[in-house]
C-alpha cells in the first residue's frame, strides 16, 4: 500500500475579474465575473514508504500547490488524496503528526529565541516523549554540527545554520514523511553538501519518505533515482532518472586537450561547439557514433594530450523538455 496516493487530483482557484476605471469598478461591485485558474490537473502518483522522489517543474507548474494539498493546507477541488491512510484536509492534526516540512524561504523557528528553545517549544507542541526528544536532539546536533549555535538566537544565525536548525525541527517528532521545498536555496557549496548528506542519511537510515521540490537539479540528481516532472499542472513524466537520460540525453561532449592550438578542427559526425585555444569540445550523438572511434580519429588529426567524455546532465535534459515538451509512449502504458 503506497504511503502517498493521489488519483485525478485537481485544484482550481477562482478570482474576481476586475474591470478598469470608475465605471468598471462599479460593474465589478454589482455584477461580478469570475476567472478560474487550474493549478493542478488530474495528478496521479503513488509513493512507497522510504522513497526519495524529486518533484520538479518550472515556476507556476503546480508543485507547491500539490505539496499544500498533501500537507492539508489546501482542499482539493476534486480527486482522491491519501497520506499514510489519512485524507490530509479532513484530518489535519493527525496528518501533521506524521509529516515534516522544510520551506527554504520560510522558517518554523522562533526568531528571537535561542535555537534550543525553539526545539523545546516544538517538543511540547508535538508531545514528544522526553527520552525520544533527547535522543533525537543529540543525533541531529551531531549530524548537522549544531552544537556551536544551539544557544544562539535564530535571528543571529547564518542562512546555512538556520536551514540546519529547520531540518532538525522538522525531524524531531520522527515524521514518516518529509516535504522539502527548495531546501538549499541561497546556500553556499559547503552548506548545500551538508544538507544533501543529511537528506540522504535520514532517508537511508530512518526510512523517511522524502518529496523534494527544487530548481537546483543537482540536488535531485545526487539524491533521487525517481523524478516526477510536472508542467502546467499536469504530470508529464514519472519514472527513473536514468530512463529520461537515455531518451533525451542522446548527445555527449568529447573534450579534447591539445599541446598547441589548431587552425582547423573537424571531426566526422561531430559538431564543434567551442574552441578555447588548446581545448576543443565536440558534440556527437551516442546512438550514431562510438566514442572510441571518435577519439581515435581525433588522435590521428590533432596533437592530443588529454581527452574526456561529458555526459548530459539532468538540468540540460529538463530544460530541453520544458522547451520542446515531453513525448513518451511508454508513459501511457505504465499508468
Amino acid at each position: 500500500m503506497p504511503i502517498i496516493r493521489t488519483r485525478n487530483l485537481c485544484k482550481s482557484f477562482r478570482s474576481v475579474k476586475r474591470e478598469t476605471g470608475p465605471a468598471g469598478a462599479l460593474r465589478t461591485l454589482f455584477s461580478r465575473k469570475y476567472v478560474e485558474k487550474v493549478a493542478v490537473r488530474n495528478v496521479n502518483m503513488a509513493l512507497e514508504a522510504g522513497e526519495l522522489v524529486g518533484y520538479i517543474g518550472p515556476n507556476g507548474a503546480g508543485k507547491s500547490t500539490t505539496i499544500k494539498m498533501l500537507t492539508g493546507i489546501l482542499v482539493p477541488t476534486s480527486g482522491i488524496i491519501e497520506v499514510d491512510g489519512l485524507v490530509p484536509y479532513k484530518a489535519r492534526k493527525e496528518n501533521a503528526k506524521h509529516i515534516g516540512v522544510v520551506f527554504g524561504q520560510r522558517s518554523q523557528l522562533y526568531w528571537d529565541l535561542p535555537l534550543i528553545e525553539s526545539f523545546e517549544l516544538l517538543r511540547a507542541i508535538y508531545a514528544i516523549p522526553r527520552d525520544r526528544y533527547a535522543a533525537n536532539l543529540r543525533y541531529f546536533t551531531e549530524v548537522l554540527e549544531m552544537s556551536e549555535f544551539l544557544q544562539t538566537p535564530v535571528r543571529q544565525l547564518s542562512l546555512g545554520q538556520r536551514m540546519r536548525g529547520d531540518f532538525a525541527a522538522a525531524m524531531l517528532h520522527d515524521p514518516k514523511i518529509i516535504y522539502l521545498d527548495e531546501p538549499t536555496i541561497g546556500l553556499d557549496i559547503v552548506a548545500k553538501e551538508a544538507i544533501r548528506d543529511f537528506i540522504r542519511t535520514i532517508n537511508e537510515q530512518r526510512g523517511t519518505t522524502v518529496i523534494l521540490t527544487t530548481h537546483d537539479l543537482a540536488d535531485v540528481e545526487r539524491l533521487s533515482q525517481r523524478i516526477i516532472l510536472i508542467d502546467r499542472g499536469t504530470i508529464i513524466y514519472d519514472g527513473p532518472i536514468e530512463r529520461i537520460k537515455e531518451q533525451y540525453g542522446t548527445h555527449r561532449i568529447l573534450v579534447v586537450t591539445m599541446s598547441e592550438p589548431q587552425r582547423s578542427l573537424e571531426l566526422p559526425d561531430a559538431e564543434l561547439i567551442s574552441n578555447e585555444g588548446i581545448v576543443a569540445r565536440f558534440r556527437f550523438d551516442r546512438n550514431g557514433v562510438r566514442a572510441d572511434q571518435l577519439i581515435r580519429v581525433a588522435a590521428e588529426r590533432f596533437p592530443i594530450t588529454d581527452v574526456s567524455i561529458e555526459e548530459p546532465n539532468l538540468e540540460s535534459i529538463i530544460r530541453r523538455i520544458y522547451i520542446e515538451g515531453y513525448e513518451d509512449p511508454l508513459l501511457e502504458r505504465s499508468r
